[in-house]
């Protein structure tokens, strides 16, 4: 599930991208990392996103978070796009690709499984919910790392 500190960020971050002409399409703070990382995926809505695009984005959200207190500690910012690999965040990722295959990847095993393959049915905010063969699964949504299309079929 996500950091508690990633909705500050998406609200710190989104106005600074908006400023640049570019879209927050998710966050990631990866505290598993020695230091921690803190992704920020970001898209420019009127072309392919661009390096030059990250790096406008990268400086402009560095001194902000330096100006906060968000992080107290050290880490590493990572700026780029969410590229063609798919992994559905946000409210709309989940709307769009209802009925579409995706795998799901929960920290700790649930129903004796850590990776799930099977159609999207839905995103509340307590589970994720699947469709496998006929039957709806409901995973919650605090075991689960990640929601990603499967490229695979």
């Amino acid at each position: 599930m996500a950091h508690p500190i990633i909705p500050q960020i998406i609200d710190l971050a989104t106005p600074v991208a908006e400023n640049l002409g570019l879209e927050v399409v998710g966050a990631v703070f990866q505290t598993n990392q020695s230091p921690p990382v803190l992704r920020l995926d970001i898209r420019n809505p009127q072309q392919d996103t661009s390096l030059d695009d990250c790096e406008r984005m990268s400086r402009a959200i560095e001194a902000m978070l330096d100006q906060t207190d968000i992080i107290p500690d050290a880490y590493v910012l990572e700026v780029s796009s969410p590229g063609i690999s798919r992994q559905l965040m946000t409210d709309r990722d989940f709307i769009s690709f209802k009925g579409f295959p995706v795998v799901v990847s929960t920290s700790q095993p649930y129903e004796g499984q850590q990776e799930w393959v099977a159609q999207l049915v839905r995103r509340d905010e307590t589970a994720v919910y699947l469709n496998q063969k006929g039957r709806t699964i409901a995973i919650p949504r605090s075991l689960i790392t990640r929601v990603q299309l499967d490229e695979c079929q």
